[in-house]
């Protein structure tokens, strides 16, 4: 009988505030910080420091590198480490839109000013325009030749119209600019002058500034010229080099003066100058305030400096002020006849004399993103509160959020005394600083200690919640004392730190080893501790009651006995029976000694690196060790033999641990992933996984309810048991198929590569499994329903045949029998399942001839008027796909004939029905405003009015 077993499947994520791939976002009103998760997206109450939402696609593993806010204040845009976009809603927190166009990490992601048009960079060098509405890729933008770091739209034009003008400037690591014309999908201009990596960009709200930040200490900025923009010709530009030597010798000409340039077609950006920078380091982020007065740049020096944009009064005023300076200076200066020596020349305008540095604000750690709160718009919300929110993400998992006072609009900056920014709030509790190296359970398995440098943290390992935060040395290991209210702590340092987890509070600090302390474990007999570190030494402690602060008693530990070693102890493990003790030395072996008496017992070795981490199984039969040589090797405890080596990881193995009361244990190593073996026939049974960063602790619920672990990336997993059956031979066919997935979109992406030609305007889209899969499902239902009607053509030819014998009907196929559906509707159904941003990729799929027969079906539902937007999108891609082989078919004439008739009357029909909706909705807008509107009348003025208008009365007497 085959062996089954249960399934683990991922239950949560917890301890990860904000991961540093990605950039941090205000939501609309600037309540809300949307920030990423590793393979996830948290919302989270910057006031609260709650979580509100998590964003998770099930079918997604990937991290996240970028999100984007649209302009409609509810979806959000979120690129991923595969290529892969997702819009959300903030909403309903859940996926709208899937789109894959990228082959590499998405780096760079920026709406329209509608919202409707999405643009994408990536490590692929690519940059991708997509229709949010209609779910698809417009075209795919080529021209740099490194990773695109910086997006931005210029221009009101709509992407989706091609007759509208629209402009996108793309920054580069290749250190070039680039202004691409979106009406012609054709780089105007590019940028040459940068001597390094382009690492940021931004755009100023009135599209009049572009800024751009490279690795020195100066941003360069430059202006764009609107007029330019609208007039704007397509001219061949030739290489980038001929377009620096037409530049550096444009600048020659105005150094000597004797030469005027003529200004080209891609001279809409010139450039404006540079401003100096506070500190020298690369820039990480650059973004202009919503109000266009502010500019933040942020550095990885941990400082993030705002930058004021100068009013024309004010420069205005600098100006003069220069002027009148240098009139000073010329007075000074001149021998007695200043009066008659020439003025020095004021010179123009430049970007330092309109952008001033305004505040500096220093972070804690290494910043990763910065956004301005976007409910501070408009000037008036920004003169009302103040001072600017500024939302900043560190790469030490933490999120702050700074307030920066500015200057009433009657005052300079100097008048006004302003104060240094001040955090205003910050989201930190939630998670570790640094990376948690040791984790432990408790007894009843309903808390979890995470021990890293510098902090230690208490968790519901079933809510992901965080019960307590306290501070602690540099840890190693961690372990409950029995009781499970005091949790050991062994840190670097040597020392030995007691917490009382109800009190909140460090109760006791042992000096326990000269060196660190590597590992902790308590005897099954639950009234000792056995400790060892770097000091080549295994030390015993008894568990001892002592008064405590009232008349409370708490456990502390007292030093018994010390076993001394030939090398440093790296990890030790009681058997569950008590009767002995194995200890992993650095040598690479591992000893075994008698727990009552400390005598040698056995010595296991085996390994080529030293074990790290080892475990005994609860029967104290078996012994598993996991090494730096990323083997597990299995040992009986009767003979010390060793049963089987076991090649389990791809990195070294950090920790290993049995299930209790069976012979199945996980192991977790440097590869990011979690294996689960059966220890009795030497298979392995699951991997669980991936995580973003290598493993380093585990722990495993009595009984194998659930297995958590911590690793690099900060965050802690736990995968729980279910009662699905798993079965070995279906787990390594999952596998293959999962390798073949991989293989399939590795070798469309070597293809795509090789088929790709030097036009800068491409198809967007990429092959995935998902459209492989989407374009078998069509080729499925095509010939099913070319069966199903050749079935129903020889039974109308045999009729006619014979008339005077009626011929059976042939019998339905099961499935449109049961689905009650026609042949075409059934076709239609299953390319409407589609996704739209799957669906061109999906129609390659299909060959020559099942193209030829999807037209037919084209045919029939253009006659019937059924989905015709859907009918159309799906012609028009055909015919632009394979238009040389419908040219040369002869056959296809009349078909291409009947269809655009069909098709004709199909959208005259939905234009007038669309039109005559429009004229029906305005209508009724405009009877909704004269019903809400309300006229308001001054009546003392009208009744001034009134009385200047009304003539006096003259009393005249008369006489008798």
């Amino acid at each position: 009988m085959v062996k089954s077993y249960l399934r683990y499947e991922a239950q949560s994520t917890f301890g990860v505030i904000c991961s540093a791939g990605g950039n941090a976002v205000f939501d609309h009103s600037g309540r809300l910080s949307i920030t990423p998760a590793l393979d996830s997206v948290v919302v989270w109450d910057i006031k609260k420091a709650t979580q509100v939402a998590r964003w998770k696609d099930s079918d997604n593993t990937a991290e996240v590198t970028c999100i984007a806010r649209s302009a409609n204040d509810k979806d959000f845009a979120v690129g991923y480490a595969d290529g892969s976009i997702r819009l959300f809603d903030l909403q309903t927190n859940a996926v709208n839109v899937v789109l894959n166009g990228h082959r590499g990490r998405v780096t760079a992601l920026q709406f329209d000013a509608t919202g409707t048009v999405l643009a994408s960079g990536a490590r692929d060098t690519d940059v991708v325009v997509w229709d949010v509405v209609g779910e698809v890729g417009l075209y795919r933008l080529r021209g740099h030749k490194d990773e695109i770091t910086g997006l931005a739209f210029v221009g009101s034009g709509d992407a989706r119209n091609a007759g509208a003008a629209g402009y996108i400037v793309s920054s580069s690591k290749d250190t070039l600019v680039k202004l691409w014309d979106l009406r012609a999908q054709h780089c105007v201009q590019t940028l040459v002058t940068h001597r390094s990596e382009v690492w940021a960009l931004a755009v100023s709200p009135d599209a009049r500034l572009l800024v751009t930040a490279t690795s020195d200490a100066d941003l360069h900025v430059w202006t764009i010229a609107a007029d330019r923009l609208d007039s704007v010709e397509i001219q061949e530009q030739g290489s980038v080099e001929t377009q620096a030597q037409e530049i550096v010798e444009t600048q020659a000409q105005d150094g000597t003066g004797d030469q005027t340039t003529t200004p080209r077609s891609w001279d809409a950006i010139t450039e404006y100058g540079t401003v100096r920078r506070s500190g020298s380091s690369r820039v990480v982020d650059l973004r202009f305030h919503a109000s266009g007065q502010f500019l933040a740049c942020l550095g990885t020096d941990r400082v993030a400096e705002i930058f004021r944009v100068r009013t024309h009064h004010e420069i205005k005023k600098k100006m003069e002020r220069r002027q009148r300076r240098n009139r000073e200076k010329q007075k000074k200066g001149g021998d007695g006849s200043g009066s008659d020596a020439e003025a020095e020349p004021v010179r123009s305008i430049t970007a330092a004399d309109e952008l001033a540095s305004f505040q500096l604000v220093r972070t804690s750690a290494k910043p990763v993103s910065l956004d301005f709160d976007p409910a501070d718009s408009d000037t008036a919300a920004l003169v009302r509160r103040g001072s600017l929110r500024i939302l900043l993400s560190q790469n030490n998992n933490s999120l702050h959020v700074w307030s920066v006072a500015v200057p009433p609009p009657d005052k300079t900056t100097k008048q006004a005394a302003l104060p240094e920014p001040s955090l205003l709030n910050s989201v930190e509790m939630a998670g570790h600083r640094t990376e948690p190296r040791a984790l432990a359970l408790s007894s009843d398995n309903e808390l979890v200690a995470s021990a890293a440098s510098k902090s230690l943290r208490i968790w519901n390992p079933q809510t992901g919640a965080c019960v307590r935060t306290l501070e602690c040395g540099t840890a190693l290991c961690v372990v409950f004392l029995p009781g499970d209210q005091i949790v050991a702590v062994g840190t670097k340092e040597g020392t030995l730190e007691l917490y009382d987890i109800a009190a909140a509070a460090r109760v006791e600090t042992l000096d326990a080893h000269d060196g660190a302390v590597w590992t902790i474990d308590v005897h099954p007999d639950r009234k000792s501790v056995a400790t060892g570190g770097a000091d080549k030494a295994v030390k015993f402690w008894s568990l001892e009651l002592v008064a405590g602060a009232g008349a409370r008693r708490r456990l502390t530990l007292e030093h018994v006995r010390t076993l001394q070693m030939a090398d440093d102890v790296l990890a030790l493990r009681f058997s569950p029976d008590a009767r002995l003790v194995a200890v992993a030395l650095l040598d690479a072996t591992v000893k075994v000694f008698y727990a009552d008496s400390l005598k040698f017992f056995l010595s296991l070795y085996g390994h080529k690196l030293p074990v790290v981490s080892l475990d005994i199984s609860s029967d104290s039969t078996l012994l598993v060790t996991g090494s730096a040589d990323k083997s597990v090797k299995l040992w009986g405890l009767d003979f010390g033999d060793c049963h089987r080596s076991l090649p389990a990881h791809a990195e070294p193995v950090t920790t290993v641990r049995f299930v209790w009361g069976t012979h199945y244990f996980f192991s977790a190593a440097k590869d990011r992933m979690l294996v689960q073996w059966d220890a009795d026939n030497f298979q392995r049974i699951q991997k669980l996984g991936p995580c973003h960063g290598d493993v380093w602790a585990l722990a495993v619920a009595r009984h194998g309810a659930f297995v958590i672990a911590s690793s690099q990336d900060r965050a802690l997993r736990v995968w729980a048991k279910t009662e699905e059956p798993l079965f070995l031979e279906e787990e390594r066919e999952r596998e293959l198929e999962e390798m073949f997935d991989r293989g399939l979109e590795e070798a469309a992406d070597t293809n795509a590569d090789a088929a790709d030609d030097e036009d800068e305007a491409q198809r967007a889209g990429k092959a995935t499994v998902e459209t492989l899969k989407a374009g078998e499902r069509i080729i499925e239902a095509l010939d099913l329903a070319d069966a199903e009607r050749a079935k129903w053509t020889d039974h109308a030819a045999q009729l006619r045949r014979t008339p005077h014998i009626v011929p059976p009907q042939p019998e339905a196929n099961p499935i449109l029998a049961f689905e009650k559906l026609s042949p075409e509707a059934y076709v239609l159904r299953t390319v409407e399942r589609v996704r739209a941003a799957d669906l061109d990729d999906a129609l390659l799929v299909l060959s020559f001839p099942r193209v030829l027969s999807l037209l037919e079906y084209i045919d029939i539902w253009a006659r019937r008027e059924w989905n015709t937007p859907l009918t159309c999108r799906v012609l028009f891609f055909l015919l632009r796909s394979h238009q040389n082989q419908i040219v040369a078919t002869r056959s296809m004439r009349s078909r291409l004939d009947s269809i655009r008739r069909s098709l004709r009357s199909g959208v005259a029909t939905q234009r007038d029905q669309i039109g005559y909706n429009l004229a029906a909705l305005t209508s009724l807008k405009t009877e909704w405003e004269a019903a809400a509107t309300a006229d308001f009348f001054d009546e003392a003025a009208i009744q001034n009015i009134q009385d200047s208008q009304l003539k006096k009365r003259k009393f005249v007497g008369l006489k008798a």
